[in-house]
C-alpha cells in the first residue's frame, strides 16, 4: 500500500467517525485497524469461507472452554493523585503450600523474606494478562495485580474526565506507587511489569527513587521499551508507518469523540478486529485459540477513547536514564523475538544499559509473550524469585501453562 493511500484510507476513517453514523464508524476502525496490521486479505478470505453465525457460536464456544482469566483474589481500592479510583487484587502465600502434581522444587529456604510480587499489565489489556503466572505462583508467594486507570476494574482517569488531561507514563509510576501504599505498605516488593506495565515501573523508579533503593528486591520487564517508540514500524512498510505516524493521533481523537458509535461498529466488524488483534499479539501458528479469544476480550473490552487518549504518551515516553536505579538489583529482560509492537530490540537496549541483567529472547513470540510461552515466563521469573529470595521453604511452582492448540487449560 503507498503512502498517498495509507493517507486516503486513515482520512476517510477519520471523516467517518465524525460523521455520526455508526456503521461508518466501525468500518473506520477497521480501516485503521487494516492499516495497521497489514492482514486484511486474510481477514476478508476467512469472512467470505466461515458464516457469521458460525463464528459467533465458535466464539460462544471458546468463552466457556477457556477459563483464562477466571482467577480472582482479595478485592481492594487506591486512590490515585488526581483521584482515580484504582482496583487491584491480591493472592497471599500459603505458609506450608502443598506439592502438588508435576510441580518443581525450586528453592529449599528455611525462612524466606516476606516478598510480594506487584504485577503491572500493558495497554489495552487488564491484570488477566498475567494469568498463567498468577497460576503457578499463588500460594507461593504473596502477589498484587491491579488494573491500570480505565483499563479493567479500575475507574476512568479522573483527570481525563474532568478536563480532558492526557495520559502520561509518568502519572502511571504514580499510579503505581498508590497501589503499592495501599495493598504492600511494608516489606520487600518485586516489580514486574509487561509493556506498558513496565513503562509505569520505569516511571515509578523514576519519581520514587527512595522506594526502589529501600523496597525493591527484583525487577521484571517483559516486552517494553525505555523510549524511542515513536520509530517502531509495527512491520510496515517505511512510507505507510509515516503515513499513519502523521494521521493516526487525529484519526484516533476523532474516533474517540465518537465512543458510543464507533464501539458499534467495532461490534460489527468484530471479525476484522480479530485477525489484526492476533498478527499483533502471537507470532506462532499453535497458539490455543481460546487464548486468541482470551486476549481478543481483553482488547475488545478498552473502550475506544480509552485507546484514544493514551496513545499520545508512547510517543513522548523516555525513561532510559530511571533504568540505573534498577543497575544494582536482580533484573530478567525478556521479550518475544516477532514482536512487532515492542521490537525485542528494545530489550536488548535495556539490557545494554544493566550488564548484570538476564536478557532472554524467546523465539516465535509475539507481544503477549506471556501468553503464547507461559511456560518460559514462568520459569524465569520463578528464577528470579529465587535470586531476590523470594520462594519459601520446599515450595514449587507448577509447570502451568501451555498454550499449543492441543494442551488442555490448566
Amino acid at each position: 500500500m503507498s503512502e498517498s493511500s495509507v493517507e486516503a484510507v486513515v482520512s476517510a476513517a477519520s471523516a467517518a467517525a465524525s460523521a455520526g453514523n455508526w456503521r461508518r464508524a466501525g468500518v473506520a476502525g477497521a480501516a485503521i485497524g487494516v492499516v495497521a496490521a497489514g492482514a486484511a486479505a486474510g481477514v476478508a478470505i476467512e469472512r467470505l469461507t466461515v458464516g457469521r453465525g458460525m463464528r459467533r457460536k465458535a466464539r460462544l464456544a471458546l468463552d466457556s472452554a477457556g477459563p483464562y482469566g477466571a482467577l480472582r483474589g482479595t478485592p481492594g481500592k487506591a486512590f490515585a493523585e488526581d483521584g482515580t479510583e484504582l482496583y487491584y487484587e491480591v493472592d497471599e502465600a500459603e505458609p506450608e503450600a502443598p506439592l502438588g502434581p508435576r510441580r518443581r522444587r525450586l528453592f529449599g529456604r528455611k525462612a524466606p523474606a516476606p516478598v510480594t510480587v506487584v504485577f503491572s499489565h500493558g495497554y489495552c489489556l487488564n491484570q488477566d494478562s498475567w494469568h498463567f503466572q498468577r497460576a503457578a505462583l499463588r500460594g507461593v508467594v504473596r502477589t498484587v495485580h491491579w488494573d491500570q486507570r480505565s483499563h479493567g476494574r479500575s475507574g476512568r482517569g479522573a483527570a481525563q474526565l474532568k478536563d480532558g488531561t492526557p495520559v502520561t507514563i509518568d502519572q502511571l509510576g504514580g499510579d503505581l506507587k498508590a497501589v503499592i501504599d495501599a495493598a504492600v505498605p511494608e516489606g520487600p516488593i518485586v516489580l514486574a511489569g509487561h509493556s506498558m506495565g513496565g513503562m509505569t515501573v520505569m516511571a515509578l523508579a523514576d519519581r520514587f527513587p527512595e522506594l526502589i533503593r529501600e523496597r525493591v528486591v527484583a525487577v521484571a520487564l517483559v516486552g517494553t521499551s525505555s523510549g524511542r517508540l515513536g520509530e517502531v514500524n509495527f512491520g510496515l512498510p517505511v512510507a505507510g508507518v509515516n503515513a499513519v505516524r502523521r494521521v493516526l493521533p487525529g484519526v484516533l481523537k476523532a474516533l474517540g469523540q465518537q465512543a458510543a458509535l464507533v464501539e458499534r461498529g467495532r461490534r460489527a466488524t468484530a471479525d476484522l478486529f480479530a485477525g489484526v488483534i492476533k498478527r499483533y499479539s502471537f507470532a506462532g501458528r499453535d497458539v490455543d485459540p481460546a487464548i486468541e479469544r482470551f486476549a481478543e476480550r481483553m482488547i475488545e473490552g478498552t473502550p475506544i477513547d480509552v485507546v484514544a487518549e493514551f496513545y499520545p504518551a508512547f510517543t513522548d515516553h523516555d525513561k532510559t536514564a530511571a533504568l540505573a536505579h534498577f543497575a544494582e538489583l536482580p533484573v530478567l529482560v525478556l521479550a518475544g523475538v516477532k514482536d512487532l509492537v515492542t521490537p525485542s530490540e528494545h530489550s536488548e537496549a535495556i539490557a545494554d544499559l544493566l550488564p548484570d541483567a538476564e536478557l532472554v529472547l524467546v523465539p516465535d513470540a509475539g507481544h503477549l509473550v506471556m501468553l503464547e510461552h507461559p511456560e518460559v515466563v514462568t520459569d524465569r521469573l520463578a528464577d528470579l524469585l529465587v535470586r531476590a529470595g523470594a520462594v519459601p521453604a520446599g515450595a514449587t511452582v507448577g509447570g502451568y501453562g501451555s498454550t499449543s492448540s492441543s494442551a488442555q487449560p490448566g
